[in-house]
């Protein structure tokens, strides 16, 4: 087996590498400045040279906010390089593992109420902003090009490497003593070395089609807050608040969770609670 790591620099990328780096297997991890998915040519010259067997795809536009303004190029790095790499994968009979968001789903306040467990698989999509729409794309190229793929939904991502919602809280905690956190948003932190772990054991199993991962449990931003401050020892008085306080150029989904009873069904994974997530991502941080 031979894994190319395509965003190799991004949050998931690095992680990939970390764990890739402790197995006995060859791998190649590329940034996106070495390899241009969104261009078909560059994309058909560099995978012919480097002849992988899997391909994990981590490059991606994630500029929720800025995506609004640059739909042209949220699309053209989430669903057009999709598209390239799964036509690709498709001609040469090359595994192609692709991450999406919770964000394909209209995330209603409704659907909280009808899906304790979460968002299943085949829900009907409906996203409610542009980058949801592109991720959506993606999945669309993907699915409809006959390449063999494995399609994995996260919500909430955080980890060691990059900039998420952990480092920001951390990083704010320790300039004031007083924080308004978004108390109206349900969902589920999914951690970036849990993430990677269940990923393997899926391509290790040679599984096929769409999964979910995240953690067990549903909690609020401002739930996730104060919960990192409590692991952490740092004292913020941490204020719950709506969506209505922080206006934002995309909508937000106020149901982000997603269900993940298919994936917990193949032996070796093992979905985390969220606050055990936690627990370990600060040890990784050293807080």
């Amino acid at each position: 087996m031979r894994i190319l790591i395509t965003g190799g620099n991004g949050q998931l990328g690095r992680e990939w590498v970390q764990f890739l780096n402790k197995q006995e297997v060859e791998f190649i991890s590329l940034p996106s400045s070495d390899l241009d998915i969104t261009n078909q040519a560059d994309t058909n010259r560099v995978l012919s040279n480097l002849k992988p067997s899997v391909i994990v795809n981590c490059a991606a536009y994630t500029k929720v906010d800025q995506a609004e303004e640059e739909k042209e190029l949220a699309f053209k790095v989430n669903a057009d390089a999709v598209g390239n790499l799964a036509d690709y994968c498709a001609s040469n009979k090359i595994k192609l593992m692709h991450f999406s968001t919770d964000y394909v789903f209209p995330g209603t306040e409704g659907d909280m109420e009808n899906l304790a467990k979460g968002y299943p698989e085949d829900f009907k999509t409906s996203p409610t902003n542009v980058y949801g729409a592109s991720k959506l794309a993606g999945e669309k190229a993907l699915t409809d090009s006959g390449c063999d793929y494995l399609l994995v939904r996260v919500s909430w991502l955080c980890g060691k490497y990059g900039n998420n919602f952990v480092k920001t809280m951390l990083r704010l905690g320790k300039d004031r003593d007083e924080l308004s956190v978004v108390n109206d948003q349900y969902g589920s932190p999914t951690f970036t070395k849990n993430v990677v772990e269940n990923c393997w054991q899926l391509i290790k199993k040679q599984e096929e089609g769409t999964f979910h991962i995240s953690s067990a449990g549903k909690c609020t931003w401002y739930d996730f807050a104060a919960e990192i401050f409590k692991q952490a020892g740092i004292e913020v008085n941490v204020k719950p608040v709506g969506s209505s306080q922080f206006l934002t150029k995309a909508g937000r989904p106020a149901f982000s969770l997603l269900s993940t009873e298919k994936i917990t069904n193949i032996s070796g994974v093992s979905i985390i609670d969220w606050k055990d997530g936690l627990k370990s991502l600060l040890a990784e941080l050293e807080i």
